[in-house]
């Protein structure tokens, strides 16, 4: 068994980096709402982010794939990971508060832990999981409420949606795994926002109409935002912390996201989330501290150091 690298004092300052900058991503996606529909939101994100990234790649000279094979899993991970997520909870958005939509997006952790041990002999899914993930399904009732599905309405099917896009990231997960585990990170991220700009970009075009370039101020720096900087650049910095910290030590951005979202939301758009979001996102962080393993690791150090008593 692989042991689970540490986290240095750079790697934990650039992983609360990366969850503020993806915290405040769900604010800046709402601020572009006000004024364009989801689907050209995404087509935004899609295709500005990877203008950014293959400008990256092309100032580190790196090589580009020329196998179709190759682009046809780039277009398959692009939808799993962007166009499928990315609608959902940007049209969710309409209806729910910022701040729960990242409730509910810390979600994916979970669904990919399931998903790994679904389709990977060597991410077999542990007793320990299997709480950490029953933990983690009573959070996200709780933050749902679920007798908020007595009267099903479309703040209901909105908080549906943004779980469905959790599950897709998830699946998104195994897709890239599979397919483009042997490709640099940098090639692979440009190549899967070009998959999803394929699709994002006449989608939104047939469905919203031709897609503007004059908007308010407001939104174009929201746009900016979430497309260069929480997309392209994010990505980046993902891989670096990756690098770093380990896929078990990443998974702690998921717990820095949805308070700087809360926060945001509070200050920018005056929301208020009802207590059961509260405690859903605590049910949601007990799960994913169990999946991680390093609580449970230091409680029994503790309790193995403990001097015993004597009579």
């Amino acid at each position: 068994m692989t042991a689970q690298k540490t986290l240095s004092g750079r790697a934990w300052s650039e992983l609360l980096l990366l969850g503020l900058i993806w915290g405040a991503s769900f604010l800046s996606i709402r601020i572009a709402l006000d004024e364009i529909a989801p689907l050209t939101s995404i087509a935004h994100r899609t295709f500005w982010a990877m203008c950014a990234l293959w400008l990256v790649v092309w100032a580190m000279r790196l090589p580009v794939p020329r196998d179709p094979r190759v682009w046809v899993a780039f277009l398959g991970m692009g939808v799993l990971n962007n166009v499928i997520p990315f609608g959902l909870m940007a049209w969710g958005q309409l209806y729910i508060e910022t701040g729960l939509t990242s409730i509910l997006n810390a979600a994916t952790a979970i669904f990919g832990v399931i998903a790994a041990a679904l389709f990977f002999a060597d991410e077999r899914i542990s007793a320990r999981k299997v709480v950490g993930v029953v933990l983690g399904f009573f959070g996200v009732a709780t933050a749902i409420g679920l007798e908020n599905f007595k009267s099903f309405d479309l703040r209901s099917l909105a908080q549906v949606a943004i779980v469905a896009g959790t599950v897709s990231y998830a699946l998104a997960g195994v897709w890239g795994r599979h397919f483009l585990s042997g490709l640099r990170p940098q090639v692979a991220a440009a190549g899967m926002l070009t998959g999803s700009s394929l699709v994002t970009v006449p989608l939104a075009w047939m469905v919203d109409g031709p897609i503007s370039l004059n908007l308010h101020t407001d939104t174009v720096l929201a746009i900016a935002y979430y497309a260069i900087i929480a997309t392209a650049g994010a990505y980046l910095l993902y891989y670096r912390v990756l690098a770093m910290a380990g896929s078990g030590n990443l998974m702690l951005v998921t717990l820095v996201i949805p308070p700087v979202a809360i926060i945001l939301g509070s200050i920018v758009r005056d929301e208020v989330l009802n207590p059961n979001a509260f405690a859903g996102f605590a049910l949601l962080a007990l799960g994913l501290a169990i999946i991680d393993g390093r609580i449970l690791t230091l409680l029994r150090r503790r309790s193995v150091d403990r001097p015993t008593p004597r009579g």
